[in-house]
């Protein structure tokens, strides 16, 4: 082939199409833990907002309420993944090997929000969330049936795989955030008298990003490491729905999801899909919440 502008733009744009169909191929799971949250500049501020009272009947002036906040940011990473293409196979023709290479990267840079939102949270055992405390922690502030403050545990601690009870049912709010301030995009630096075209003799087709993955609302999630059995995912689930707002009143959580990684695969099966328990009586929670698996928990 021989090297024109039409020719390597022809070319940027098969690479391009490459791209995208591998990008298109990949089915994204991160926002079934993840609300995605628009973003505009390098960074955003969150607030740590406690759980609004419930209403109220209106007897005499508005009873305001106060939103309580902590400072907290999330400042968006840029990211990339790039390949060279040798000029000289672009010369004598051998392109062929490149249009894999380009279906493969998008689905690189497709599947990297999932490896971001899943592979954090594990780490929320010994990250902090917008609270101060981690993400998982044994004294979250919570408050009993007459707005008393308590401390409020979202962890059944244990130091094993770890495996994760959700309230998955909001739209709008989820255990985990995806800031998103720019989408993927497929760019090159390809014009033969660039830099990297006259000294290394590559031309250069990559995409580039921007966004971040951080915790969210810990009411939403409830953590542990100890063995996974019926008293543990039993104790986990009372946990998550007894929580009260600041008038005493319940907050309305329910949990939708039990997740967790391959290794507890069959302790989960055994909890969630046994119908009858080995001494023939019913298995109180068959089908009781719904199980996501991902190879990312471990």
């Amino acid at each position: 082939m021989i090297i024109t502008a039409a020719s390597l733009a022809a070319l940027q744009q098969g690479f391009n199409a490459a791209f995208k169909q591998g990008f298109g191929s990949v089915q994204s799971t991160y926002e079934q833990i993840a609300m995605v949250v628009p973003s505009t500049a390098s960074l955003e501020n969150y607030g740590w907002m406690k759980e609004l009272p419930g209403m109220r009947e209106w007897i005499g002036q508005r009873v305001i309420n106060n939103l309580e906040s902590a400072g907290a940011q999330l400042k968006n990473k840029p990211w990339e993944h790039t390949i060279g293409v040798d000029k000289y196979d672009i010369d004598d023709d051998k392109l062929g090997i490149y249009s894999p290479m380009f279906s493969i990267q998008g689905e690189i840079v497709a599947r990297h929000p999932d490896e971001l939102v899943w592979g954090l949270l594990p780490t929320g055992f010994s990250t902090k969330g917008f609270d101060g405390q981690y993400f998982f922690d044994s004294d979250h502030v919570g408050y009993d049936d007459a707005g008393r403050e308590t401390s409020w545990s979202n962890t059944g601690g244990g130091a094993g795989a770890p495996w994760f009870l959700m309230d998955l049912s909001r739209k709008y709010m989820k255990p985990l955030i995806f800031q998103l301030r720019k989408k993927p995009e497929f760019v090159a630096l390809n014009k033969p008298t660039d830099p990297n075209v006259f000294v290394d003799r590559k031309l250069l087709f990559g995409a580039e990003a921007r966004y971040v993955a951080g915790f969210g609302f810990h009411q939403l999630a409830y953590g542990s490491k100890q063995g996974l059995d019926a008293a543990s995912f039993n104790a986990g689930r009372l946990a998550l729905e007894t929580q009260r707002r600041p008038d005493g009143s319940p907050l309305p959580v329910l949990v939708t999801h039990l997740v967790t990684g391959p290794s507890n695969r069959a302790a989960a099966l055994n909890i969630l899909e046994k119908e009858f328990l080995a001494g023939g009586e019913n298995n109180i929670n068959y089908k009781a919440v719904g199980l996501i698996i991902d190879p990312r928990l471990g």
